[in-house]
């Protein structure tokens, strides 16, 4: 059955308002299946983030381990030494001059000749001087008879007064002429001397054993007494001496040493003060210091027998004052600086772990230190990249050669 609208218009009015309230409806809920969509969005965006950093976290990886090289603290002795520049000095420099007037006969000598003592150097014109001898001589000869002859008389004499054959006075008078002749003997006797040693300073000869210098005269050459031209330089080569400066704060260290008559090592480097050129002994010390150095000089003797060192040479010189027993030692390059404090990296469980130390003497590579054990393992390498508490991965067994070396104070850098 058909209704018609335009009969019944309470019905057409009915369903326009139930079609214009239904519309907002419809809206709100799209609006809230959309914020629950986008909440579901946004959780599943939270879920697959969180589930990838788990996933990351799981497999990243550990962080590397730092390679290093170690070295073993050792116990072992030690040298305290006193390093100051010296100068090598011969005991004996002789500086060979003429004592008579003359030309040079001949030069035996050759430059840079080892000579011992009394071999000839010089030979100078003896002529002249062998002349006055045999004058002086003659006049010895001649006063001895004389006062031969005067003892005689003196004798005849004694007789005849014994029997009163003459006065006293004659006998008194011929006594004093027997002293008078006795002094004119002991003076020709000293001139017959002194005419010898003229004779023998002609033929000059080495007073001491060492090395000639350059030759400074040539046979033809005049020389005088006056001993403005000198003839040759010898220099003693053994034993030599080298001359170093101790600073007053060091000097009482080494006086007590030398109270107990300890003998003192002393070392000859070359300039470097790498090479050692000879090893001696400190001979003593100067009785003053010099105000204006602040410092004392000291002698060291060396054999030389090599004559490696050479008169006036400068060395480096090591002086050894005294040697530490039982310390620990290690390494100078395992210690790190920072600022006036001075530090370790020891190793324990494959962790290095920063400890502070006291470092002492250093000699050789080793350093005496304290704060440390005998058999503590350290690093030796890589301090840029350590830290405190940083697991480490060591390249070699702890090396034990540098910190081994328990030999005293002998040991050279």
């Amino acid at each position: 059955m058909t209704v018609d609208t335009n009969e019944h218009p309470l019905i057409d009015r009915n369903h326009q308002l139930t079609a214009h309230g239904s519309e907002p409806h419809r809206h709100k809920v799209v609006w809230v299946v959309i914020w629950i969509l986008l909440l579901l969005v946004l959780v599943l965006v939270v879920v697959l983030v969180w589930r990838h950093l788990e996933t990351t976290k799981k497999v990243a990886p550990a962080p590397a381990k730092i390679t290093v090289t170690s070295a073993t603290g050792k116990k072992g002795d030690i040298g305290v030494y006193l390093d100051e520049t010296g100068t090598v000095t011969p005991v004996y420099t002789a500086s060979i001059t003429s004592q008579v007037d003359g030309l040079v006969d001949a030069v035996h000598y050759k430059e840079g000749q080892l000579v011992s003592k009394g071999d000839p150097l010089v030979d100078i014109d003896s002529r002249q001087y062998r002349a006055n001898l045999l004058q002086a001589q003659g006049a010895l000869e001649r006063d001895e008879n004389m006062l031969a002859q005067a003892q005689m008389d003196l004798e005849r004499y004694r007789e005849a007064w014994a029997r009163n054959a003459i006065a006293k006075q004659i006998l008194d008078d011929q006594e004093k002429l027997v002293l008078q002749e006795e002094g004119t003997v002991k003076n020709d006797q000293g001139m017959v001397q002194f005419d010898q040693i003229q004779v023998d300073y002609c033929h000059i000869t080495a007073p001491i054993a060492g090395l000639v210098g350059l030759r400074l005269v040539d046979p033809g050459n005049v020389v005088q007494s006056a001993g403005t031209v000198t003839l040759a330089v010898i220099t003693q080569l053994t034993p030599i001496t080298v001359i170093f400066a101790i600073p007053q704060d060091s000097l009482g260290p080494v006086e007590a040493q030398l109270q107990k008559k300890a003998k003192l090592t002393v070392d000859a480097f070359d300039d470097t003060g790498l090479k050692k050129i000879a090893s001696g002994k400190l001979l003593t010390l100067n009785n003053q210091i010099d105000t204006t150095t602040g410092t004392v000089k000291a002698r060291s003797v060396f054999d030389n027998k090599n004559h490696a060192l050479f008169p006036n040479q400068f060395v480096n010189t090591r002086l050894l004052v005294n040697t530490l027993q039982g310390v620990t030692l290690i390494p100078a390059s395992a210690i790190q600086q920072n600022g006036q404090a001075s530090f370790v990296y020891v190793i324990q469980n494959n962790i290095a772990h920063m400890r502070s130390i006291k470092p002492g003497v250093t000699d050789g590579g080793l350093t005496q230190v304290d704060g440390i054990n005998p058999g503590d393992v350290v690093a030796n390498s890589s301090f840029d990249k350590l830290q405190d508490n940083t697991a480490v991965v060591i390249s070699n067994k702890a090396s034990t050669t540098p910190a081994a070396a328990s030999t005293s104070g002998s040991s050279t850098p």
